[in-house]
């Protein structure tokens, strides 16, 4: 956990007790049958918990149940996922007293590794009998919330053209993804978005804009992180007019650390970003899930608007 995130309440208080919603999405991959939602039980049981775990691959019931415990106090309710999914149960909490707990079951895991939070099923377990809480940032876009990031351009097109294969030939989620990486370069096409933050705008013809909730590193050893989910601002990143060598050459830039000092990428923090377009709708990724949105794209930022269970704080990072 970073220096500038302060528990809420004592850190040290006793382990959270009763019964607790888990909310599994059945399609992670991770061999989630009943048996397996029945351990997972147990493992909550071990530490004082009743857990209700319940397997679904339908967004909108999760939607539901997590709504539903909102509204009757619950005091946490458990997500196990990928961001995707993390990011879902946290928009029906936003605002309220009810925690997040996570257990990181997707492939990447950015949230939870951006929280420190353990990445095997038992640690994760642990951490969320522990209970202790902090509340951080959530960003929109057009009301629609995410914790980690939002892009248009290459990223939205790529994921699109991937689930096109993905439906269309079978093919695994990696394969496809590189198809479809392939089939996008060769198209390479460019969005014409005026882009305004802070009061000034920025006419731009580029192959993406990047929004983060929070500034993320994007070059050298630390990349795609943050240090912090607190600080009430959006990070943007994008670039200028470039061919396919120009973003070959920003990409050894950022695995070097010396993106930011490359007059081809802006940089911008704000704690709201406005996106315009001739188009009336655009494809936005959003923590890794495509969907249209009508123009103009109003993105702002929800400060301190979750609560989530993360690891105590160690001696002298409180």
């Amino acid at each position: 956990m970073n220096k500038a995130t302060e528990p809420i309440g004592d850190p040290l208080a006793a382990s959270m007790t009763g019964s607790v919603m888990v909310l599994i999405n059945a399609a992670s991959g991770t061999g989630c049958t009943q048996d397996w939602a029945d351990q997972l039980a147990e493992k909550f049981a071990a530490h004082g918990m009743t857990a209700h775990v319940t397997l679904t691959d339908s967004g909108e019931r999760m939607r539901e149940l997590a709504s539903a415990a909102v509204a009757q106090g619950a005091g946490c309710v458990v997500a196990g996922g990928g961001d995707g999914t993390i990011g879902t149960v946290a928009a029906c909490l936003m605002g309220s007293r009810t925690a997040l707990g996570v257990l990181p079951m997707g492939t990447l895991n950015h949230f939870a590794k951006d929280l420190q939070i353990p990445l095997t099923l038992d640690e994760a377990v642990r951490l969320i009998a522990e209970d202790v809480r902090i509340a951080i940032d959530v960003a929109e876009v057009n009301g629609r919330t995410f914790i980690n990031n939002s892009s248009l351009g290459l990223y939205p097109d790529i994921v699109d053209r991937r689930e096109q294969m993905q439906r269309r030939y079978g093919r695994s989620k990696w394969v496809a993804f590189f198809w479809a990486l392939v089939a996008v370069l060769r198209r390479y096409p460019f969005l014409q978005v005026t882009v305004t933050l802070n009061g000034v705008a920025h006419r731009r013809s580029t192959p993406f804009v990047f929004i983060g909730n929070n500034d993320y590193v994007m070059e050298g050893v630390r990349m795609g992180q943050r240090s912090r989910l607190d600080a009430a601002t959006l990070c943007c990143y994008m670039t200028n007019r470039t061919g396919r060598f120009g973003l070959l050459m920003l990409a050894l830039r950022a695995l070097f650390g010396r993106l930011r000092q490359t007059r081809d990428v802006d940089v911008v923090l704000a704690s709201e970003v406005l996106i315009e377009s001739r188009h009336r709708l655009l494809r936005v990724a959003t923590d890794g899930e495509v969907n249209p949105m009508p123009t103009p794209l109003a993105y702002r930022i929800r400060p301190r608007s979750l609560h989530v269970i993360v690891p105590r704080p160690q001696d002298g990072n409180a």
